[in-house]
């Protein structure tokens, strides 16, 4: 099995959607094509902080990650947050998540950067079976404001 990890392509949009379509409807969310026609023009734009990944194995898009950089004041550098990783189910167990998160930190490591930090629901046992073997747990927990004014269901 030959997995290739690279950065996307403009002609990666269906293949893309069909990948990013998979992992919000594994979270849940909503079909939204401005969500998803919003991501993908940030991806394009070299502006925008956020960057994405695929994963092609055999010649087919198996998987993805959107990340960025960041900041990380307390210890006065600078890291990459990874915001989504989705796999095929597929092709789960097959080494695509691991070959995503390595891409990562082979980054992290040219750029002299921190860490590759992230979160993940704590319903998704299955991705924190990987996460699990390739990082350290960190024993935060996840807070989330919505701006003045507006109300929470």
């Amino acid at each position: 099995m030959t997995v290739l990890i690279r950065a996307l392509d403009p002609s990666d949009r269906a293949a893309w959607e069909s990948l990013f379509r998979g992992y919000r409807d594994f979270y849940g969310y909503e079909p939204d094509p401005g969500v998803i026609g919003t991501v993908w023009n940030w991806l394009l734009d070299d502006g925008h902080e956020l960057q994405g990944l695929l994963a092609v194995k055999d010649g087919t898009p198996v998987g993805l990650a959107h990340w960025r950089r960041f900041v990380r004041p307390s210890r006065g550098g600078a890291a990459i947050f990874l915001d989504d990783l989705f796999t095929t189910s597929e092709a789960r167990g097959a080494g695509i998540g691991t070959a995503l998160v390595a891409r990562l930190q082979e980054t992290a490591a040219s750029e002299g950067l921190l860490e590759v930090r992230w979160i993940t629901s704590e319903t998704n046992t299955e991705a924190q079976r990987l996460y699990d073997r390739l990082a350290e747990r960190l024993p935060f927990v996840t807070y989330v404001a919505p701006p003045a004014g507006q109300v929470t269901a």
